[in-house]
């Protein structure tokens, strides 16, 4: 009992540093503020340390509104180091030791994080949020743009979020499982609601399509999930689709299943070295109507034809 005791609770920190390292990823112009005069000008700079040499890197013309900001992301980013040294040290006092990742998943890896701003860009395609390219990739970068609306904002900065946190070493060498599905549907819900990563209990209708969820119960939901991650001989790209569709159609949490989905279906690939499986922007139609389709058991095989086409990215 004291063996499985210490794996949850190593789990637990696992997750907890990788949500850390996320949240740390989400801060924009890393360092301490400092303000420069030039002539009559007053500029905003980011002081750092770089391989032992202090950097300042050019922000913007200088404003209080943006100065005040600078100082309290400065603020977060000391206390977020703060709160992941100590979940370090209880790693460390339970025996946990970093491994290395497989030669392929680490190529994976890479290979995920130089395509997540496209990936992100495409999920926020998908559930209608209105941002170009450049509008996402400056959210994604700078947390902030303007002319867009707060909500999508959110939306974006939410899917880096739960990005960040899939592609952490650690959380790659964890099973794909419930808790995983249920802390991304946490971090794509954030802002929107308290617990978005509760298993919803009240029924939700889906537009354009006459078929109603029934109630997730989650020990149902933590067997299907394990019975589809069993060890088989199906292709890593198969297990995540099915991986994908399945929680799509069980509607596990409230909202933001679809893209919960996504990312979940992507951890289990990644760590399996079998590449990226993201709806492009000029299939997002297709996929919709085909889903609502699977939706009513009438093009599941399309669909999943479809998305191992169209949807999934190897790398060889």
């Amino acid at each position: 009992m004291q063996a499985t005791s210490d794996f949850e609770r190593i789990r637990e920190l696992l997750h907890q540093k990788a949500d850390l390292n996320a949240r740390l990823h989400l801060i924009p112009y890393e360092g301490t503020p400092e303000v420069k005069s030039k002539g009559a000008g007053r500029y905003l700079y980011m002081r750092r340390r770089v391989a032992g040499k202090l950097t300042s890197t050019y922000v913007d013309v200088y404003s209080e509104e943006l100065h005040q900001l600078l100082l309290r992301n400065a603020a977060e980013a000391r206390e977020l180091r703060k709160r992941l040294r100590r979940v370090e040290k209880q790693l460390a006092s339970l025996g946990y030791a970093e491994g290395d990742l497989d030669p392929r998943v680490a190529l994976n890896l890479d290979f995920a994080r130089a395509n997540m701003k496209a990936s992100i860009y495409d999920q926020a395609v998908l559930e209608g949020v209105a941002t170009s390219f450049p509008q996402t990739e400056e959210i994604i970068e700078n947390g902030r743009v303007s002319g867009v609306a707060a909500s999508d904002v959110q939306k974006v900065l939410n899917l880096k979020h739960a990005w960040e946190f899939v592609l952490d070493a650690d959380v790659l060498s964890c099973v794909t499982d419930f808790p995983i599905l249920s802390h991304i549907a946490r971090l794509v819900n954030e802002g929107f609601f308290d617990d978005g990563g509760r298993v919803r209990g009240v029924p939700v209708a889906i537009g354009g399509t006459s078929y109603v969820p029934p109630l997730p119960q989650e020990t149902v939901v933590r067997e299907r999930i394990a019975e589809i991650v069993a060890p088989k001989a199906d292709e890593a790209v198969d297990v995540s689709i099915e991986l994908c569709l399945y929680c799509m159609k069980a509607q596990v949490f409230l909202d933001g299943n679809k893209r919960a989905a996504i990312i979940f279906a992507n951890h289990y690939l990644i760590a399996h070295g079998g590449g990226l499986l993201v709806v492009p922007e000029s299939d997002v139609a297709r996929f919709k109507k085909l889903l609502i389709g699977h939706y009513e058991g009438t093009a599941t095989a399309e669909l999943v034809a479809f998305m191992k086409e169209r949807c999934w990215r190897g790398f060889d």
